[in-house]
């Protein structure tokens, strides 16, 4: 992918030529315009080999700028899961990036903190828990007036809104547990959050394994709800064209970017990507398939 244009259903390929590790993806966008992705390395499948960096003008065009965290011992071992980095900026000029970090049967089920200086890297590694107490598998981030928020799936409980403590190195309180309708017993997977004018956008996708399905959405005015009914986003069976919600991101002009993955369970380090324009209108969110796009298009 070049010259600005996203295709959607194609990997990446970075400024070495290599299919770029952007899997399960964290994503910021800094001050100067440019784009920064951390993505799974899954050169070894399933199980932990690196958190990739790379930085973009226009999410399409990739440079690699290098191993972000790499494999190690104890929760960083190669036998290790390490899933759906995100990385947030503190006040004090810190980058803190959050991992789901897991075993490779997933009964683990933790949040990990590492800490750089600089945006890309190296983090250096400092600890996991289980937030109050509960399992935490797929997680997302939202900030807000400066206080960040963690999105993480507790298929026990359900798919838990949690607000950060102030160094944003641990959970300080639930603010909300949502549930699915007709399973009222779980959440949804691979959360992420966006606000649209006044409103709160949550996707997530149901829990079928690497099969994917019609990914949902729900809306609030308030983070601690009350939330509305789960609706599909893209055409009813098209299981969200193939893929898995993976963030929503804001663009800078006003409109939004679905960031999703096409799984292949047996040849991970090539599972392509699935990024589309999605427009969010007075509560209602519509994903519709585009053959190729740029970051330019798109309007609010």
């Amino acid at each position: 992918m070049n010259g600005g244009l996203i295709r959607p259903g194609r990997t990446f390929v970075d400024d070495r030529g290599s299919t770029a590790q952007l899997h399960g993806i964290g994503l910021h966008r800094d001050d100067d315009g440019t784009w920064y992705a951390w993505g799974e390395d899954k050169t070894a499948g399933g199980t932990f080999t690196a958190v990739t960096c790379y930085s973009s003008p226009d999410l399409s065009t990739w440079r690699y700028e290098g191993d972000a965290l790499v494999a190690g011992d104890g929760d960083l071992g190669a036998d290790r899961v390490i899933e759906r980095t995100k990385v947030l900026r503190r006040p004090d000029g810190k980058w803190i990036m959050l991992l789901h970090v897991d075993t490779a049967d997933y009964g683990y089920a933790r949040v990990g903190f590492a800490i750089s200086d600089t945006l890309t890297g190296p983090y250096r590694y400092l600890h996991s828990e289980r937030p109050l107490g509960n399992i935490s598998r797929d997680l997302g981030v939202y900030q807000e007036h400066g206080v960040w928020y963690l999105l993480s799936e507790d298929r026990d409980n359900g798919l838990h809104i949690y607000r950060l403590r102030d160094d944003y190195l641990g959970v300080a309180e639930i603010v909300t547990t949502l549930r699915q309708q007709n399973r009222p017993e779980i959440g949804y997977e691979s959360p992420t959050l966006v606000r649209r004018d006044d409103r709160y956008y949550l996707f997530g996708s149901d829990l079928t394994g690497w099969s994917t399905n019609d990914n949902m959405y729900t809306t609030a005015t308030d983070l601690a709800g009350p939330w509305g009914p789960w609706r599909p986003f893209s055409p009813e069976g098209s299981a969200t064209f193939g893929s898995q919600v993976s963030v929503v991101a804001a663009a800078v002009d006003g409109g939004h970017i679905y960031i999703g993955d096409r799984w292949l369970k047996d040849d991970l380090f090539h599972s392509p990507a699935a990024w589309l324009p999605i427009t969010l209108r007075d509560g209602n969110a519509e994903l519709r398939w585009h053959d190729q796009w740029s970051v330019e298009e798109l309007q609010s």
